[in-house]
């Protein structure tokens, strides 16, 4: 299986988290409740530096129809 890194089109802020969690079937909840405690505990910046960068690296996750096409190129 091919699993690929997407920001979640179940979003807050940027989807970063939430696409986080959907890769490593982790619960978006308590992800985000995790990492928001963790930025508060280290005194924000590193957290939020971290996850700026990551809303600009990580691309968004592709609709359905997009995904369906890809998998038939990829079939040929």
């Amino acid at each position: 299986m091919n699993k690929k890194l997407y920001r979640s089109n179940n979003r807050i802020f940027a989807g970063v988290l939430g696409g986080i969690a959907d890769y490593f079937d982790w619960d978006k909840t308590w992800t985000r409740l995790i990492y928001s405690a963790l930025t508060i505990f280290s005194f924000g910046m590193p957290g939020l530096v971290l996850y700026i960068i990551a809303a600009l690296i990580i691309p968004n996750q592709p609709e359905r129809r997009d995904i369906d096409a890809e998998e038939i190129d990829s079939n040929k």
